[in-house]
Formats: structure tokens, sequence, C-alpha cells
């Protein structure tokens, strides 16, 4: 497991503020802090299906209630959880059955990190996704935030698409084949990028 800032992250400011100059003002912008790995693969994950598809605000909200119910984020202690319990710190229906399904398979010995490291981009999306409730957006978290890959552009992130459109077309949302042409020149380095565009919108630094 991997903790603090990726040995790349340097390196990675350097190029996009230099090939960037949106990203060269969100860089100076925000000095001192950076992307870092922390958790488990179990609780990366989990974290990442409280999250989806509502505001890194809400989020926050809904998962610190959810510590406060299981104390320490674990599958044993999820599957102990009344799931009512899990409702009411704001969690759908839908998401409390995403965390248990994720939580047996985790519990099963399914979620192995060093099995999921060897995996290259694609395949590692196609493990996590059959997962119930996973799909390429939580996989992409996981790879981001877990693996610390450098090179990950989230474009199923409604926070990356409308940063990205406020910064870069006015406000107009674009076409994802548009969005990546746009990315072309953050190579190899989209993950920083990215987690630069998520600050122009939240100036508190997620983490999954």
């Amino acid at each position: 497991m991997i903790l603090g800032k990726p040995d790349w992250w340097d390196s990675a400011c350097a190029d996009l503020a230099a090939s960037d100059p949106v990203l060269a003002q969100l860089i100076a912008q925000y000095p001192g802090i950076s992307l870092e790995g922390r958790g488990d693969v179990f609780l990366t994950l989990a974290r990442s299906i409280v999250g989806q598809q509502i505001s890194v605000k809400a989020a926050d909200s809904i998962w610190r209630r959810v510590l406060e119910q299981v104390g320490t984020m674990a599958s044993e202690h999820v599957l102990a959880a009344d799931p009512l319990a899990l409702r009411a710190c704001g969690l759908s229906q839908r998401k409390v059955e995403y965390l248990g399904d994720l939580a047996r398979h985790h519990a099963d010995g399914r979620l192995d990190r060093a099995v999921l490291a060897g995996l290259d981009d694609e395949a590692l999306i196609g493990a996590l996704t059959d997962i119930r409730g996973i799909g390429r957006w939580t996989a992409e978290m996981f790879m981001m935030f877990h693996l610390l890959r450098p090179n990950v552009l989230p474009l199923d992130d409604i926070g990356i698409v409308r940063a990205i459109a406020l910064l870069y077309h006015g406000g107009e949302r674009r076409p994802k084949a548009e969005l990546r042409r746009l990315a072309e020149p953050w190579q190899p380095w989209c993950t920083a990028a990215s987690w630069y565009l998520w600050r122009s919108l939240e100036p508190v630094p997620v983490s999954y």
C-alpha cells in the first residue's frame, strides 16, 4: 500500500504547467497539497460506492455517518451492520446492497491487492465491474486513489465534465471525444490533471 504523495507528482505538475496554461494557474493556486494514497482495497472501493453520482460534500457527510455506524471500515463490520441503520446514514437502498456485495467479495478473498495491481487498466476495470454496483467510474477512482496510476482520465465523473466545461468551453459541455482531444497534452499525467480540475470546483481535496 502506497501512502502519501505519489513519487511522480512533481514531474506531472511541472509537465502539465508547461503544456496547459489553465492547469498552470490551478497548480499555482494549490501549492503544497496533492493526491495521496491511503486506505486499503475495501476502504477505497467502499468510499467510491458511497460517492457515486453525488457531490463531494454530500459524499463526505454520508461517509462520516457510515463510519460512525460501522466503526472501522472493514468488510466484517459492514456485513454485521443493520441495513436500515445504513439507510439512515443517507445511503440509498441500492448502495447498501452494493456495499454488502463488496464486503462479501472482500471477506471471501476475491479482492487481492497484488492480483488487482498486476492488471492493466482495462483488465482491472473488467475485474472490478464484475462486482455489483461497481462501474467504470468506481474502478477509475480505485486506480487513481489506491493504485496511484498516473494517467487516468475519468470522463464519467460529473465534476471533471463540469470543470472542463467551465474552464475551457465557457460552461458548455462537449462530447467525450472532444474532451479526450483536449486532454491529449495532459498525457501521461491525466490523474494529476483530473485532481486539479476537481480543485477548481471543490478546494478541499477529495479522497477515496
